[in-house]
């Protein structure tokens, strides 16, 4: 006999045709017993945030499903949402200038998985990795790196394509910076089918006699306008920050000012009001009080910083830190792996330079080719594999490009990739990535894209979107004078973003403005930026300037 639930209703919290989760216990029969679910301990319309537009009551999902008119109800509210949001997008570095639909919509029907490396096809034979490596190859020419890629080649790039955006690639970097750093083993260093390729230890390196005590332990250094996925990942990954050891092992010897607290971060030129770039003598004062005591130096530079948008001068930054490891001899060191006669080594180097290119390694180089033609007058510098210094590079591919979903790019050299934690026969394929299942649908929107647009089209767009950016900075200086209010208004040379005084709420979230609180001598700021991305248009821009001209926009 099939017993219903409803006789066992849970006392509840709120009425009992309230939400669809009520329902829950007038529809569920399973096979004439209670359902082993908890009932709510409170009205989650009353735990989760508000979004007006849809309320909560209509997206909950009772244990019976939603009848047709229910979920039709509920898509179409969403899709109003999302489609009113998205017309109005300006404050993030997002592109949403899509048109995916038509093309690639017969691949949601499709289970598309890239797991393990992409240049071995794998026993997961609904993949796109054919896709992936065309995109690849596309970035590693774009970026200069030695392309196609070879396991033979320690020269030639080695990536792949991020499920996450570029705070994968950065986990990702510096995981491969530390053990780099640490002496652990190069994947070039093992014979394929060995003990140590199939279940690897990480091999620590021997310090050898007269080797620093601190030879193998690395210090991360990051500008204070680094997004915040390097704290993440630096605290997951268990490296130290230069500002861990400085303030525990020499809490009196900031170099920067002695007696004073250490700096959470490398100070950016112009502190919290500047430019958003690091500050380069600053680092050097930094790394060389580290690399003098012969700790492995990791720095993380950035190539469109995330608010200001700012590109830090890498391969002035990488020379310096480079010239600074020569001094003490960690420019090319020896890392030994055993002792005596069992003795091994290697010889690397005792730095490690990431960039950080979430929004600007998309797009800069066509603004290099857009100022070499006559376009523009700038560009950025530069930042990519034509600096020997830079070891790995990351970049978001939904910001400049665009996608529906979070994607990029993760590029090193082979020769400096280290061991998997273990080999996965399961998937006819070294997982060398760092999320195993990686979302194949990314590699055949980025291949649209790429496939789609021309150099020309894309050093078009790019100096498009660097007027725009210009044009956005002037309108809102021209509107601070007409309020007669100090607006503070700036834009970081060559960025794509302009910021600005935070206006009032609901200008913020009808344009989904971005905000952030800067100190300036002193004093407490709230600002927000906007990004001139593909799908910004002049009439968005003016639509935003009448609604930041209104009587208490600010």
């Amino acid at each position: 006999m099939t017993t219903s639930v409803n006789d066992h209703m849970p006392d509840l919290p709120f009425g009992p045709e309230d939400t669809p989760w009520q329902k829950t216990f007038s529809h569920l029969r399973v096979l004439g017993t209670i359902p082993r679910v908890s009932a709510p301990a409170g009205d989650p319309r009353e735990s989760y945030p508000e979004v007006p537009e849809l309320p909560y009551a209509k997206v909950q999902l009772p244990a019976g499903g939603l009848d047709a008119d229910q979920y039709a109800q509920a898509e179409s509210l969403f899709r109003d949402y999302v489609d009113r949001q998205t017309d109005n997008f300006i404050g993030y570095q997002i592109n949403n200038d899509l048109s995916l639909e038509e093309r690639l919509g017969h691949y949601l029907d499709r289970h598309l998985n890239n797991v393990g490396d992409p240049y071995q096809s794998g026993a997961f034979t609904t993949n796109s990795k054919i896709f992936e490596r065309a995109v690849l190859d596309y970035f590693a020419s774009l970026w200069n790196a030695k392309w196609p890629h070879r396991d033979d080649d320690p020269d030639s790039y080695w990536g792949y394509l991020l499920t996450m955006g570029s705070s994968e690639g950065n986990l990702y970097g510096l995981w491969n910076a530390r053990d780099f750093l640490s002496g652990r083993l190069l994947k070039r260093e093992v014979e394929p089918g060995t003990q140590a390729a199939s279940n690897v230890v990480y091999t620590q390196a021997v310090r050898q006699e007269g080797q620093s005590p601190n030879a193998y332990h690395p210090v991360a250094f990051f500008s204070q306008d680094t997004h915040y996925s390097l704290t993440k990942a630096v605290r997951v990954l268990g490296i130290d920050t230069f500002h861990t050891v400085g303030s525990t092992r020499y809490p009196d010897e900031n170099p920067l000012g002695p007696g004073t607290p250490w700096p959470t971060e490398v100070p950016s030129v112009g502190g919290m009001n500047g430019t958003g770039a690091i500050d380069v003598d600053k680092l050097a004062v930094l790394v060389r009080f580290f690399a003098a005591k012969g700790y492995p130096i990791l720095v993380n530079l950035n190539y469109g910083s995330t608010f200001k948008g700012a590109y830090d001068d890498v391969a002035t930054a990488a020379r310096t830190v480079r010239e600074i490891c020569a001094e003490y001899g960690l420019d090319e060191r020896r890392v030994h792996h055993g002792r005596g006669q069992d003795s091994t080594y290697d010889v690397r180097p005792g730095y490690w330079i990431h960039v950080d290119g979430a929004l600007g390694a998309g797009y800069a180089p066509f603004l290099e080719m857009a100022r070499d033609a006559g376009m523009l007058e700038e560009a950025p510098p530069v930042f990519d594999f034509r600096l020997p210094e830079v070891h790995s590079l990351t970049m978001s591919a939904h910001k400049w490009m665009g996608a529906p979903w979070p994607c990029g790019v993760f590029m090193t050299r082979t020769g400096l990739q280290m061991i998997p934690p273990r080999t996965a026969e399961y998937i006819g394929s070294s997982d060398t990535t760092f999320a195993g299942s990686r979302n194949g649908l990314s590699a055949l929107v980025l291949w649209d894209h790429l496939a789609r647009n021309s150099y020309d089209d894309q050093i078009r767009k790019a100096a498009h979107a660097q007027r725009m950016a210009g044009h956005v900075h002037e309108r809102l200086l021209e509107l601070e004078k007409e309020l007669a209010t100090d607006l503070w208004v700036a834009r970081s040379p060559q960025a794509l973003t302009v910021r600005f005084r935070r206006p009032d709420a609901e200008i913020v979230r009808k344009y989904s403005l971005s905000s952030e609180t800067l100190n300036v001598d002193g004093e407490e700021r709230p600002y927000v930026h906007l990004y001139t991305m593909n799908h910004v248009t002049e009439e968005l821009v003016e639509e935003l300037m009448e609604d930041l001209r209104r009587p208490g926009a600010f």
